[in-house]
């Protein structure tokens, strides 16, 4: 069987991050195009690669160049990802006379797109889609409130390779040495897109309640420049590093002590790859932990903070700080990590997947 992967994404993202993890997994070949720069991850992967730039999700001369790929390609199924990927592939799979679909949508805010005319652009090429993965939870819900069938949605979290974040203190040398942290600095990290709804702006308000910390903000971002300001207003412009993005979040958390994700717009996934990482993690919004914790399950050394209690993160970044100096600065053991958002479960489930849309 023959897939073909259209994505439609900022260099960096976690989506493409997602689509490396599945094609280094899927018994299916697969080639991918992209409708933008690819990242360098997705050209190490080794698998067929083309570039389709395109000018916005209604540029129709891109759909008619997609659909020339498709139609030569005579592949089996097409998987587009992300917003824009889905209403371009949908049309140029249509036009190319395609029916075997299969779209991902990964994140739950669309931000301006919510608009009504936007919303009906996306619904009118899910006519012709066969089945939507989504991503997360939050998700499938706004998918099935935008109009998306239920049936047609099926959930596939999304996942990460627990070896992909083993703690390595070479890493972690190398990392600290080039940010120009002082030995024995104690360090809390996160990482994300700097955008408000990740509320990173309450980690800044945080670290000033914790001395003798510095904050190590890992990713790019709209925010950006308001969190520099804020940082220079709170009096802790020397205690926090704005590291950009990076192609993989490994070696910044390696350089981390304590892991801390203050947003409740997320997957989780973030969390996930701190604690393989070895890091105790404080979070306000974690779905794979609450289902953990629901099932009485929960997983050692990551904790929820507290809903609507301002005191809550400077308070808890306090403890896991005067934990990790109890502990000598010793890593934690990475913890075992549920089945559902391993790799190897996403791309069996979406492999599966293939083969049933093939059938029908």
């Amino acid at each position: 069987m023959r897939v073909l992967h259209v994505i439609g994404a900022r260099p960096g993202s976690g989506a493409e991050h997602q689509l490396r993890l599945l094609l280094r997994r899927l018994p299916q070949d697969g080639e991918v195009v992209t409708l933008g720069p690819p990242a360098p991850v997705l050209r190490a992967i080794g698998a067929p690669l083309r570039e389709l730039p395109t000018a916005g999700d209604r540029d129709f001369g891109a759909i008619g160049r997609l659909r020339r790929v498709i139609r030569d390609g005579r592949f089996d199924v097409v998987h587009t990802h992300l917003f824009r990927a889905c209403v371009q592939g949908r049309a140029a799979a249509r036009l190319a006379g395609m029916p075997r679909l299969v779209a991902t949508e990964y994140h739950a805010d669309e931000g301006s797109r919510t608009a009504v005319g936007v919303r009906a652009l996306y619904l009118a090429g899910e006519r012709y889609g066969g089945v939507t993965i989504a991503a997360s939870a939050p998700v499938a819900d706004r998918l099935r409130r935008w109009g998306v069938p239920g049936d047609r949605v099926v959930l596939i979290p999304k996942a990460l390779d627990p070896a992909e974040f083993a703690y390595d203190p070479r890493l972690r040398a190398a990392a600290r040495q080039r940010l120009r942290i002082p030995p024995g600095t104690p360090v809390i990290g996160a990482v994300g897109r700097l955008e408000p709804r990740r509320r990173f702006d309450s980690l800044i308000r945080a670290v000033a309640e914790v001395p003798g910390a510095i904050l190590l903000l890992v990713g790019d971002g709209p925010a950006q420049v308001a969190l520099q300001r804020l940082a220079a207003i709170e009096g802790v412009s020397d205690r926090v590093l704005f590291a950009g993005r990076v192609e993989h979040a490994r070696e910044m958390l390696c350089a981390m002590d304590v892991f801390a994700s203050p947003g409740r717009e997320t997957s989780g996934l973030a969390v996930l790859e701190a604690l393989a990482a070895g890091l105790p993690a404080l979070y306000a919004a974690c779905p794979p932990l609450e289902e953990m914790a629901a099932a009485r399950t929960p997983v050692r050394d990551a904790r929820r903070l507290t809903p609507h209690d301002p005191e809550s993160l400077p308070r808890a970044l306090r403890t896991e700080v005067l934990c990790h100096d109890e502990r000598h600065g010793a890593r934690l053991p990475a913890r075992t990590l549920p089945e559902r958002y391993r790799a190897n479960r996403m791309a069996a489930d979406v492999g599966e997947l293939y083969e049933r849309v093939a059938a029908s």
